[in-house]
């Protein structure tokens, strides 16, 4: 599968006539799935038309080209601004997946489903066994995206795992433009599953829960709970290359020279005032900045290392999910 441009916790809604069960539900779950509910169907719509708009995406169109026709505009990537989705308070508010019972009096749940089928929201339908058949009908027509029987063994972990694969197609289906543009240049480890795959691995085993394709260098950036910030640098063959010649160019000790055409080190040059680039400032401590590298071979090979993301790359520290946790339910951080 593709990696998203980038994927943050969003909100789950879960919506159900009956305020008990959405009690029990909101307290049952993960303490990291953040959530929302509401028991009354038309202040569900409300909330939810004021909040799950699609945003505006980094994109601007150049309009210098003067004698070109509509059609053929550039159109500009603000690369910078995609990370910085990171100093957003409201990124963890915005709802990606609903979850919503059939049987309710107001309006029934494919009615709810369809009121708001413009919404880029992904729908569960959360059933009683009788209802399967109407379920199967909301999927056929596009309305759901899943549904799970309330009767289900396991239905809470079965509910879990979908709300996870759903907010990741969700990220998904909003990188498509980006994606398909940045993949023609620097960025082409976005659809190669082999780096797609340790992405994950590393969001898995290092408790990385945000990750934003980063512009220089050319990576991923990854936030932990806390807000902790970790660069993933990537670099290819070709890349590596010019990381050799910029530095050779540049008059960088032999040592350094050495390390990079024989492909033993990556750098990041992270220094407040600089470009990112080696200076000649830098030639006595050059292995401060740098890093040994993993291979990833996938359709091409890929070199990476982490990184430590200085403060300096921020405008303002980025608001927290852990912060966010604790604001929304503080009964079930203390839990």
């Amino acid at each position: 599968m593709h990696l998203p441009v980038y994927a943050h916790p969003t909100l789950t809604v879960l919506i159900d006539d009956s305020d008990s069960f959405l009690r029990s539900l909101s307290f049952q779950l993960d303490p990291m799935l953040a959530n929302k509910t509401f028991h009354d169907t038309a202040e569900a719509l409300v909330w939810l038309r004021a909040s799950a708009l699609e945003r505006d995406m980094p994109l601007h169109v150049n309009f210098d080209m003067q004698n070109l026709p509509a059609d053929q505009y550039n159109v500009a990537l603000d690369l910078e601004r995609i990370y910085r989705i990171a100093e957003q308070r409201e990124r963890f508010a915005i709802p990606s997946v609903l979850v919503v019972d059939y049987s309710m009096p107001q309006m029934n749940g494919v009615e709810f489903c369809e009121a708001v089928a413009h919404l880029p929201c992904k729908k569960i339908l959360f059933t009683g066994a009788a209802d399967e058949k109407i379920a199967v009908s909301a999927f056929n027509r596009g309305l759901i995206d899943r549904y799970i029987k309330k009767s289900d063994d396991h239905a809470l972990d079965i509910l879990e795992m979908e709300v996870a694969a759903l907010q990741e197609r969700y990220f998904d289906n909003r990188s498509d433009t980006i994606r398909d543009m940045v993949a023609l240049h620097d960025y082409r480890f976005l659809t190669d599953p082999a780096l797609a795959e340790v992405v994950r691995e590393l969001k898995r085993t290092l408790g990385f829960i945000e990750h934003y394709i980063f512009p220089n260098p050319t990576g991923i950036l990854f936030l932990d709970r806390d807000g902790k910030a970790t660069l993933m640098m990537i670099e290819t063959e070709e890349s590596m290359q010019s990381q050799y010649e910029i530095a050779r160019d540049s008059d960088a000790p032999r040592s350094l020279l050495r390390a990079l055409l024989e492909r033993r080190v990556l750098t990041f040059f992270s220094d407040p005032y600089g470009d990112g680039m080696y200076t000649s400032s830098m030639s006595e401590n050059w292995h401060r900045y740098s890093a040994a590298p993993r291979i990833c071979q996938g359709k091409e090979t890929y070199y990476w290392a982490l990184f430590e993301l200085p403060a300096h790359y921020f405008d303002q520290r980025p608001y927290t999910y852990a912060q966010f946790l604790q604001e929304l339910q503080p009964q079930v951080i203390a839990a």
